[in-house]
């Protein structure tokens, strides 16, 4: 075949073409070679000799196809309203699919006539010039699908929608339908229109789509109206649940995609959000009662629905809360941070799990526990009081990491101390917990009474990552101190050593400790003359101190020493571990069987009031006696009868034990750490500012305070004014509620 233009017969070319494209359309035998030559009569007309014939081809198949769907359309029409959707689906599917062949047949005439007096893409989609796709030229493949529209889908479109929405309807009602056809039909209404790059489903949407919503609509809300008149709350969530699942599978089942979300919300307005009062007054009582199901069923329903959720959110959080006042309410015993801790993580650990299992982890209801937890935790029954959350956490801690946390493994005490983690986190008063736990830190390993040193730093390292190095900054520098401490008394043995070989005559090992680190008050020592056994002991580790760090101040801490002395003058000698002050004591006794009150401090020179507690202490464990009551004229003698069960045994150190006084002090150090830190806080973002309004001012301080503690306003407030004394910035003389930083 010569591809070179010649003149064409176009009446006796198209006779021939007239035949296959018939048989093409209506998918007919279409045989290989009369395919192929039909195919190269369109490339012939379309560049034939000497006018290319495309535009009187293109009309020819227009007239033809138009005929063709009338006939059609005919025939539909005429097969009764039983038979109307079958025939429409019949003719629809070999009519596009023959069209699909026909395009193929015309592939020249497309792409070299027809495109190129079709507007670009970019013109039907983003164009505005009020052409519409019908009054230009359109492919052959689209054209038989706008013939198939105008001539058979617009003349039936009303026996069609009609037929369409009854078969559905039928089909909810539980009566038999033929799925292929219904499915098959309403496609036909996008396949129809696909070809378009603007609005493709708008026939789908203005011909069946909108009249099938309405219906819908109508239909649940009727079935809504009737369930809620035969079934309680429990029973109307399963049956909407049930309902939602199959018109789910519904749209699945006979419509195009995009209308699936549009199904179910239709379905969902109609029978939730409609309802939506009467969903949200049984909320309570379901939460209340913890009705597992029934919950899941509600957060199932609202979920979907704008603001169907608050409720329920409100009510759990305010369930959590109840649960967890009732769970640390009338504690009592001497294990009160145990039961304080352990019962708020048994209420948190059940709350989670139920959001887990029954609102799938849904962060608005994470949200309401955290609230709720919050709320328990940062409980204060009276405003002016601190709340005492901070201090039981860390006695909590401080049990679980003293040797005497006895029937625990090391790894159920490992959980525990990571879900303390847990609590903490919850904690507004973060740096009040801070000072207790470096308090308590500190006890531990000033008398050795840590379970285990990682124990200790893994807990630290738990701190560090909820709250950064700054908060643990003191505490890391704590364990420093005792590892110095470690290499400073080997260096003092070989110091001791090397001069001479002296022996001090006694086992000594001490602790030094930096100042800042340490939550120890250096202020009210009391007075104290060490005993003479001690001094040598004292002077030389004082020298050698001296001799390596030239500079530095040592403050010896008696109160917070400890010595182990041998009892030698009973039947059976005794090993007691005491302190420093209950050793100075006792010594005296070498030289005396009874000693007054007077002299012991006269030797010792501890205060009056000191002296009576740590002899009070002695006579308690009856290694000395005296006649009465202990005062200053009372006579101390040595129990010569002393007998005990145990060979070694410890009298326990004063300074040990938390006293009201301890926590008292501890919260007025936490008070006045507050007020230099918002201090701080406020000379950094002025200094950033130079110029601040008021408001502005006090919630940049409450943001960057928030980590630490929550601060009252009235407190800032009363930093400001300090600082505005001290001079670091003033009121703006223009604006009496602006600062300026004082440079």
């Amino acid at each position: 075949m010569s591809l070179k233009p010649r003149r064409m017969d176009f009446d006796a070319t198209w006779a021939l073409l007239l035949e296959t494209v018939r048989g093409v359309i209506t998918c007919d035998t279409v045989p290989r070679k009369v395919w192929n030559d039909r195919f190269s009569d369109v490339y012939a007309l379309c560049v034939a000799y000497p006018e290319p014939l495309s535009d009187r081809l293109y009309q020819e198949t227009k007239t033809f196809l138009e005929k063709h769907v009338r006939s059609l359309h005919e025939t539909v029409s005429s097969s009764g309203e039983e038979g109307l959707l079958a025939c429409y689906h019949k003719h629809w599917q070999d009519y596009s699919k023959g069209a699909d062949y026909l395009d193929q047949l015309y592939g020249y005439l497309n792409t070299q006539f027809i495109k190129k007096q079709k507007y670009s893409e970019a013109h039907s989609l983003y164009g505005n010039f009020g052409i519409e796709l019908s009054e230009q030229m359109l492919e052959i493949g689209e054209l038989a699908l706008d013939t198939w529209k105008r001539l058979m889908i617009t003349p039936l479109k009303n026996n069609l929608l009609t037929l369409l929405l009854n078969g559905i309807k039928s089909d909810r009602c539980g009566g038999s339908v033929n799925q292929s056809v219904l499915h098959g039909v309403i496609n036909s209404f996008v396949n129809v229109e696909e070809y378009k790059k603007k609005y493709p489903l708008q026939l789908y949407e203005e011909l069946f789509e909108s009249a099938f919503l309405r219906g819908t609509g109508e239909y649940y809300r009727s079935e809504a109206s009737k369930l809620l008149n035969e079934f309680n709350c429990s029973e109307y969530m399963e049956k909407v649940i049930h309902r939602l699942s199959d018109e789910n599978f519904r749209s699945r089942k006979f419509l195009h995609p995009s209308s699936y979300t549009k199904v179910t919300r239709e379905c969902e307005l109609r029978m939730i959000a409609d309802h939506l009062p009467f969903l949200q007054s049984e909320c309570k009582e379901m939460v209340e009662k913890e009705k597992f199901k029934d919950l899941s069923n509600m957060y199932e329903l609202l979920n979907p629905i704008p603001g169907g959720l608050v409720i329920l959110i409100k009510q759990t959080e305010s369930h959590i809360k109840q649960t967890g006042f009732d769970a640390i309410k009338n504690l009592s015993g001497e294990n009160v941070p145990s039961q304080f801790v352990e019962n708020l993580l048994e209420v948190h650990g059940k709350f989670k799990q139920l959001i887990c299992d029954v609102f799938n982890t849904d962060q608005q209801f994470i949200g309401a526990l955290d609230r709720a937890c919050s709320s328990v935790i940062n409980h204060k029954s009276n405003p002016k009081i601190m709340c005492k959350s901070p201090e039981l956490l860390a006695k909590y801690c401080d049990t679980l990491l003293k040797k005497s946390a006895k029937g625990m493994s090391e790894s159920e005490i490992d959980d525990k101390l990571n879900s303390s983690i847990t609590v903490f986190k919850y904690l507004d008063d973060k740096d009040i917990y801070q000072r207790f736990y470096a308090r308590m830190l500190a006890r531990r390993l000033i008398y050795g009474q840590s379970m285990s040193m990682d124990a200790e730093e893994a807990m630290i390292n738990r701190l560090k990552q909820a709250c950064g190095y700054e908060f643990t900054n003191k505490l890391h520098r704590m364990f420093t101190d005792m590892n110095i401490s470690s290499d400073l008394n080997n260096k003092f043995n070989e110091y001791l050593k090397k001069d001479s070989g002296r022996d001090l005559g006694v086992n000594f090992s001490i602790l030094v400790l930096q100042a800042g680190a340490w939550p120890i008050g250096q202020s009210n020592l009391p007075t104290f003359s060490i005993p003479q056994e001690l001094e040598k002991s004292v002077n030389k580790f004082e020298l050698f101190y001296q001799t390596n760090f030239s500079g530095r101040k040592l403050t010896w801490m008696h109160s917070f020493c400890n010595a182990e002395l041998k009892m030698n003058h009973l039947k059976k000698p005794y090993f007691v571990t005491m302190g420093t002050f209950h050793m100075a004591i006792l010594l005296l006794f070498n030289n005396a069987d009874s000693l007054s009150n007077s002299d012991i401090r006269k030797h010792t020179s501890l205060p009056e009031k000191e002296l009576a507690k740590q002899l009070q202490a002695l006579v308690e464990t009856k290694i000395i006696l005296t006649d009465g009551v202990t005062n200053e004229n009372s006579i101390f003698r040595l129990n010569m009868q002393y007998a005990n069960k145990r060979t070694k045994f410890k009298i326990t150190v004063a300074v040990q034990k938390e006293s009201v006084q301890d926590v008292e002090q501890t919260h007025h150090a936490v008070d006045e750490d507050r007020k230099l830190y918002l201090q701080a806080a406020i000379v950094r973002i002025m200094k950033a500012r130079k110029q601040l309004k008021h408001m502005l001012l006090v919630q940049e301080v409450i943001s960057q305070s928030t980590a630490r503690f929550a601060p009252s306003i009235s407190l800032i407030k009363k930093c400001i004014e300090s600082l505005i004394d001290k001079q670091y910035i003033e009121r703006t003389p223009s604006s009496p509620d602006e600062y300026s930083y004082i440079a």
